[in-house]
């Protein structure tokens, strides 16, 4: 099952602030809903451990997320999958781009992400519901976080 989203949010911070803060793995950690683990393996990756619940599906997810075509301070993609046992797989990647505005930072991300297994068969309106509500959580902590 495939799925995409996009959205903007507005932070009160200036552009290289928030730049530093999307690169920051205990920050990320903190933003990132049911995160338990977040550790750099390379200079372009995490391994993370996040624990999801969606619907009647629980599970712990255990992968990988890799940064690419960086363009500080402006944006990156972000790529990861995961694997989630019985729950099934994700994976997917984002594409993260920061401007000025306001007196702040516009943050556009499009997301497109593919999931399989028990989760894959919980119906797509529960399964975007789910990503929406995560995104939207992530983001609601990220704003917190950059605008100290």
């Amino acid at each position: 099952m495939a799925m995409t989203m996009t959205g903007e949010v507005q932070l009160a911070a200036p552009r290289q602030a928030v730049w530093d803060k999307l690169n920051d793995p205990e920050v990320l950690k903190a933003c990132i809903p049911g995160c338990e683990e977040l550790e750099r393996t390379d200079d372009q990756g995490f391994r993370a451990t996040a624990k999801m619940k969606v619907g009647p599906v629980s599970a712990r997810f255990k992968g990988k997320v890799t940064l690419s075509d960086l363009d500080p301070p402006n944006g990156y993609r972000i790529s990861g999958e995961g694997e989630g046992g019985v729950a099934g797989f994700a994976k997917g990647g984002a594409t993260v781009a920061l401007a000025d505005k306001d007196g702040g930072t516009l943050l556009s991300y499009n997301v497109e992400a593919q999931i399989g297994g028990k989760l894959a068969q919980l119906g797509q309106r529960l399964i975007n519901g789910a990503a929406k509500k995560l995104a939207d959580e992530f983001f609601a902590n990220f704003a917190k976080a950059v605008q100290g």
